[in-house]
């Protein structure tokens, strides 16, 4: 029997609440580790690539602990989930700070913290959210989350930065390893179960779900498509602050223009959260992956001043994360809330592979060539690709859902 004392006052205020600031801590931690490329090489005597790997890693694991963590979610609750995804988040960022060994940069930065990563990802928080919330609200609640969590890179990226600068990288990882920690009580102002106004417990199972779901070409096609958007966030993520001090800029331009993404996202997830009540979320996700592809042509073909890079920074950053209340809400409206966390996380696993060959990719080109310029023409070809991809996406709810499920 569950108390008033643990699930009365778990209003849904509470839970957006919580899960918005889930979503902030989180994910602004793991969106600074771009950050740390100059500093950990350097002291190291490791190559881009050697580093880029670790954080290749580190998005693969998250990509591979995704549906774990969702299914587990989706069966006893996101809370449980999340604290102990604190604990190994903060444990991995501790031993970032201090590995000496190419090995050891691997296990901590990539596989430890990525799988921290994962089981405290704001997508879980957003499943608890959208489970208190009936479904006409259900994608601003999506684009609420996601801006959370660029406002987590906005104030994550010249804070991180301010600590590397004042106390070092080595302090900088402990400290934000401490910043992490704050999950713990977060996680427990979520609900220990599933329930709510999120929908109905209609008897499928778990396998009956991802078998549904694997044979609808619509959700095949959202997964090829998200594999785009992992190619080109995590890329940009780890490396453009690089690219801009290759460019002759100062560092604080490149913590500056990753802040500037987050300020812009928070738009932009805002934005896509509204279009998604209102228009087709396939014909919004087609947009966004063209538009993606004209902002990085136009910053190649632009000299490479401040500006320029602040103004890319702007236009990327209302493309950012604006595809996740899309393609969240497209699995939510069609195959329901039930299994929202497990079927969002096996479309996650595209992005994150998506993640590791931006990432990985990208330093493996800079050795090799001493240039980005493949890496940034390659997003541009795959941003078109994903425009097209998702055109035939068929977004209407399945039969069984017809009676409980409001299209938005």
């Amino acid at each position: 029997m569950t108390t008033p004392l643990t699930s009365a006052w778990r209003t849904p205020t509470v839970v957006i609440i919580a899960g918005c600031l889930i979503a902030i801590v989180g994910f602004g931690a793991r969106s600074t580790f771009g950050l740390y490329l100059d500093p950990m090489t350097s002291a190291r005597g490791w190559s881009r690539e050697t580093f880029s790997l670790a954080l290749a890693i580190q998005n693969l694991m998250w990509g591979i602990g995704l549906p774990i963590a969702g299914a587990i979610a989706d069966r006893f609750g996101a809370s449980k989930v999340i604290l102990l995804g604190a604990l190994v988040y903060a444990a991995g960022i501790y031993g970032m700070s201090v590995a000496e060994t190419t090995g050891a940069l691997h296990l901590t930065a990539g596989l430890l913290t990525g799988t921290g990563v994962a089981f405290t990802a704001f997508s879980l928080a957003m499943a608890a959210m959208v489970r208190v919330v009936g479904p006409e609200k259900r994608s601003m609640v999506l684009g609420l989350g996601t801006a959370a969590g660029s406002f987590g890179q906005v104030l994550f990226s010249p804070i991180s930065q301010g600590f590397i600068s004042s106390f070092g990288w080595q302090d900088a990882l402990l400290l934000q390893a401490a910043i992490v920690m704050v999950l713990i009580p977060l996680a427990m102002m979520l609900p220990g179960e599933n329930s709510g106004a999120g929908g109905t417990d209609d008897g499928q199972s778990l396998r009956g779900a991802l078998q549904e779901a694997i044979s609808h070409k619509g959700f095949v096609l959202l997964t090829l498509g998200f594999f785009v958007c992992g190619f080109h966030v995590a890329f940009i993520t780890v490396h453009f602050p690089s690219y801009v001090k290759d460019m002759g800029l100062a560092a604080h331009v490149g913590a500056w223009a990753l802040a500037i993404i987050g300020l812009f996202n928070i738009a932009g997830s805002f934005l896509s959260g509204m279009a998604g009540q209102r228009f087709s979320k396939k014909s919004s996700l087609s947009f966004i992956y063209l538009a993606r592809a004209i902002v990085i042509t136009a910053m190649l073909l632009l000299p490479k001043t401040e500006i320029v890079i602040y103004g890319f920074s702007a236009l990327m950053g209302l493309l950012w994360l604006s595809t996740v209340p899309l393609t969240t809400g497209i699995v939510a409206q069609v195959f329901g809330v039930r299994y929202l966390a497990t079927l969002f996380g096996v479309v996650f696993l595209s992005h994150q592979i998506g993640s590791f060959i931006g990432v990985w990719m990208g330093g493996r080109i800079y050795d090799s060539s001493g240039s980005y310029n493949g890496m940034w023409w390659a997003g541009v070809f795959f941003g078109l690709v994903a425009a097209i991809v998702h055109w035939p996406i068929n977004e209407k709810p399945l039969p069984r859902l017809q009676d409980d499920l409001v299209v938005q």
